[in-house]
């Protein structure tokens, strides 16, 4: 790790434990949110009534549970490229733990060079989007997700 780079990590754990409880209440807002739009198939995160570990992550993550979220979006692939292009306020960005809303379609960035199989045993869908939601304002985020998600089924 450069000089720089070790700088910048220092600088961004410093200041993780005050941030978490707004990264954690921002995923379930957002979470919610995505649990009910038409645009999408599925979420995963464990602060929702349906996960099939919430009873885990009640038990061990009591001060929140988390600000890493996946989702599916209708229309696979392609709706996955169009919403990230679409996103404004969120940042398209392979990080995780920023204080910005960062969000990537792994199928066409991170996992490209994997074949449509190994994507799957990867845990990686055409219509999966990963989230790691930051401390911006819930509803500026939820405002960008929705018209991104529009953008994506137009």
């Amino acid at each position: 790790m450069s000089p720089f780079a070790a700088f910048l990590f220092l600088m961004g754990i410093e200041t993780l434990h005050l941030r978490m409880p707004r990264h954690c209440e921002n995923a379930q807002k957002i979470a919610e949110f995505l649990e009910s739009h038409d645009s999408v198939e599925w979420v995963n995160y464990p602060g929702l009534p349906g996960h099939t570990h919430r009873a885990n992550a009640d038990k061990y993550l009591t001060n929140g549970k988390g600000a890493i979220l996946g989702f599916g979006i209708k229309g696979g692939m392609e709706a996955g490229k169009k919403f990230i292009n679409a996103c404004k306020l969120c940042s398209h960005l392979a990080n995780i733990g920023d204080a910005k809303t960062l969000v990537i379609h792994p199928a066409s960035t991170t996992h490209q060079q994997l074949s449509e199989d190994e994507q799957r045993r990867a845990g990686v869908s055409p219509e999966y989007i990963r989230m790691s939601v930051g401390i911006e304002d819930a509803d500026d985020i939820i405002d960008d997700l929705k018209q991104a998600l529009a953008a994506a089924s137009a």
